[in-house]
């Protein structure tokens, strides 16, 4: 970081000077003297070598937060220096032509000047600082990395690291931590004893509690029916994923709990409090572990078991999983021990060899038992899976025989540990999977049992099962993912800060991005959402049926709102993620281009559909003929309107060409219609008869109109048929079609009765001898001579 940091920058106050400008110019230089002498210890101690990853990390984390503050600081400079800006413009050059100008102005003008340039030079200041700090952060990533190489490629040599020395210092070692551990209690007892009981038992109380809720709340993925002889794949996926997650859970929050109110209470301090934190892990992992084994192998409930896992040598199996747990969580804390206890190289060597070894063969162990149950049989490992455990056994063996040690207990810690972790990540997948899956989460218990207590269908099930399988993923990736990342040597906070960040936000080029902002966007439009669509009911059901409002008048209206409410919501949403709306400037242009080039008919069926809802030439209901298209309108939409036919085909018309064509409407202002029959009798019947008869049968029926009167016209005759056109008005004229059946019913009816002859295809075709006789002359071919 510049020296010019500590000394600060000058900066000339005139007298007028805002106060609350020049506190916060200031304040950032007081804060880059004091980032600067703590980024000075910081360099001072990196000048020392460090063989601790954890000293490292915190150093990281120092100049981290030392950069977020920088950022906050720069950032309400910058906000300071665009007012400034802004308020010089408003003033705008001195006015030497049009003589002196006032006094006040000038001054003003001098004052926001000066400030300027101070601000401005902090602001380079400050790029400076920043990117020495992350030249420094670099730096120190850099020393970590070289010392997790160093630590697993250093070879150690066997010369020293055995003999009666090393027992020595193995007795001494374990002599101290035993005065250690004396001397914390005779203190506990003497002065921290109700301490040390009320965090014990609140702490019970609280893991107790977990457990009890969760056993209550979650008994159907949790327990395993001694009734249920073949339970499904689903079920025993969810009773190994949750019978290994919630208990491991209630005791992870027995330990937290009782190490924290420990650190609260005094009860531990220094190194029993490091101590203490290291063997609580070892119990919370080697618990883990071992439950992991019990509920996946299940030895005393095999149909519960997720392996086709024999009772006996199952049990075998859980007891060498959990003593390989417990192996690696003993060489966990021994190895904090002697880091605690400053023990000699070579007995954390001999220590780590040793329990490598003993992990190694406990898994070539486990590699030659014989569980697979084959009816009364059993069988070894599949041959693929026996060869993968003798690999994972032999590899940190040879390894450590070779003096790489440290490489070695990494690789035994990443097998029983990571492990572990990955087991149960891929459990929580193929829970997550199979309750996704159609009707699975509906066939569960759990699904069984809301089913009974909501009545909800499988459908609603179903697509509860999508969202629950989401969250079981988005759960598992949450909590195993930092997990695996823990034993690769990534700290705690440090992936804590990193997950802050990502959820806070994070720069991609000139945008910067954030995901509490994105899921606070999302939620915005969700809410606007659904805010637009119960107005949209409020006012229909509640306003506009009152007044009366036409069906036609209230869709359009329904509709609009939609429209406008989505838009706002969709503003509101990209407002609330961080999202500056002037960038959608260039969207803007972008999408007038691209209408330019490829989207005319797009933004010209989105324009109709608004002239449709405004000009309104149709509403929803109406029985409109339009290209072809003959049926009743069923939703009007800014791009397309939907037409049912008759035969309730739903057919799309795109609204461009119901602007630009010709659409008949039959029930546009009403729905009054003329209905049109056509008669034919036999060109013997008396004309004037027919024409009475038919117009009795009109004037009789109570659907027809007298105003307009009904008529009938002889419309045509010929030497085989009269012609008669009826023409009656009724008052719907979608209800035609009863009508015009009940009207021929009655022609047919009384010319039975009055003796009229309907005229048909065959007795048109019926002609006397004669015709016929002239006919085939006119259309008999000529001979030919010859």
């Amino acid at each position: 970081m510049a020296a010019a940091i500590v000394s600060g920058t000058s900066l000339a106050k005139a007298p007028d000077t805002t106060p609350d400008a020049l506190n916060l110019i200031e304040q950032h230089k007081t804060y880059l003297t004091e980032a600067e002498q703590e980024v000075q210890l910081i360099r001072e101690q990196l000048q020392q070598p460090i063989n601790n990853d954890e000293i490292l990390a915190g150093f990281r984390l120092q100049l981290d937060a030392l950069e977020k503050k920088l950022a906050e600081n720069n950032q309400s400079l910058r906000v300071r220096l665009t007012e400034v800006n802004s308020r010089l413009e408003q003033l705008g050059a001195p006015a030497e032509e049009q003589g002196e100008e006032s006094a006040i102005v000038a001054d003003e003008r001098a004052r926001l000047s000066v400030e300027k340039a101070g601000i401005s030079a902090l602001l380079s200041e400050s790029d400076d600082a920043s990117l020495e700090l992350k030249k420094m952060s670099t730096q120190i990533s850099d020393l970590r990395r070289d010392l997790f190489k160093t630590t697993l490629s250093r070879r150690v040599s066997f010369d020293n690291a055995f003999g009666f020395h090393m027992v020595r210092a193995a007795q001494s070692q374990l002599s101290e931590l035993g005065h250690r551990i004396q001397d914390w209690w005779r203190f506990v007892m003497a002065n921290k004893l109700g301490a040390f009981l009320i965090a014990t038992l609140l702490a019970s109380s609280i893991a107790l509690f977990i457990e009890l809720w969760a056993r209550r709340l979650l008994g159907p993925l949790y327990w395993r029916d001694p009734k249920i002889g073949a339970p499904p794949y689903l079920n025993r996926l969810s009773v190994a994923f949750w019978s290994t997650s919630i208990p491991s859970g209630a005791v992870a929050s027995f330990l937290v709990i009782t190490f924290s109110l420990f650190q609260f209470f005094g009860v531990i301090e220094d190194e029993i409090a490091i101590l203490a934190r290291s063997l609580f892990i070892v119990i919370g992992t080697v618990f883990f572990i071992s439950r992991l084994a019990f509920v996946c192998i299940s030895p005393t409930a095999p149909s519960w078991r997720l392996l086709p896992i024999a009772p006996k040598p199952g049990a075998v199996l859980v007891g060498l999983i959990s003593f390989i747990a417990v192996i690696n969580g003993i060489d966990s804390f021994l190895s904090i021990v002697n880091q605690v206890q400053a023990a000699p190289v070579s007995l954390t060597m001999a220590k780590s060899f040793i329990l490598t070894w003993l992990i190694g063969l406990l898994v070539l162990t486990i590699a030659f038992v014989k569980p697979v149950e084959d009816g009364e049989a059993r069988k070894p490992w599949p041959h693929w899976f026996k060869l993968f455990l003798i690999a994972l056994g032999l590899i940190p063996i040879i390894i450590a025989s070779l003096g790489f040690i440290g490489l070695a207990r990494f690789i035994s810690q990443q097998i029983v540990v990571t492990g572990a972790f990955l087991v149960v990540i891929y459990l929580g997948l193929l829970t997550g999977r199979a309750i996704s899956e159609e009707s699975g989460f509906p066939n569960s218990r759990i699904g069984k049992l809301l089913q009974k207590r909501f009545h909800l269908d499988d459908s609603s099930l179903d697509q509860l099962g999508l969202v629950l399988g989401m969250l079981i993923n988005l759960a598992v990736a949450l909590i195993g993912i930092p997990l695996v990342l823990m034993q690769f040597g990534f700290q705690w906070v440090e992936l804590k800060n990193t997950f802050y960040r990502l959820m806070t936000g994070f720069q991609i080029g000139g945008i910067s991005i954030s995901m509490v902002g994105l899921l606070t966007g999302i939620v915005f439009f969700i809410l606007g959402f659904l805010l637009t669509r119960w107005f949209q009911r409020w006012l229909d059901s509640k306003v506009l049926a009152r007044g009366r409002v036409d069906v036609g008048v209230r869709n359009s209206i329904r509709t609009v709102i939609g429209y406008v409410g989505l838009v706002l919501a969709a503003l509101i949403a990209v407002s609330a993620a961080g999202f500056n709306l002037s960038s959608l400037a260039l969207i803007a242009g972008g999408l007038s281009l691209g209408i330019g080039f490829g989207l005319q008919n797009i933004v010209q069926n989105f324009v109709s559909g608004l002239i449709l809802l405004v000009e309104r030439p149709f509403k929803v209901g109406d029985w409109v003929e339009a290209g072809g298209v003959s049926g009743t309108v069923k939703k009007i939409s800014v791009r397309a309107t939907e037409v049912e036919t008759f035969q309730k085909q739903s057919i799309v018309v795109p609204n461009s060409s119901l602007i630009n064509g010709n659409v008949g409407n039959w029930t546009l202002r009403n729905k009054l219609g003329r209905i049109e029959i056509n008669v034919q009798t036999g060109y013997t019947e008396d004309p004037r008869r027919v024409h009475q008869i038919l117009t009795e049968i009109i004037a009789a029926h109570p659907s027809i109109l007298k105003n307009p009167e009904p008529f009938v016209a002889f419309q045509n005759m010929s030497e085989m048929v009269l012609v008669f056109d009826i023409y009656a008005f009724v008052a719907d004229i979608t209800s035609t079609g009863g009508i015009k059946n009940e009207l021929r019913f009655q022609i047919v009816e009384r010319f039975h009765e009055e003796g009229v002859h309907l005229a048909s295809t065959f007795s048109n075709l019926v002609l006397d001898l004669p015709e016929m006789e002239k006919l085939t002359d006119r259309v008999k071919p000529a001979k030919t001579k010859g």
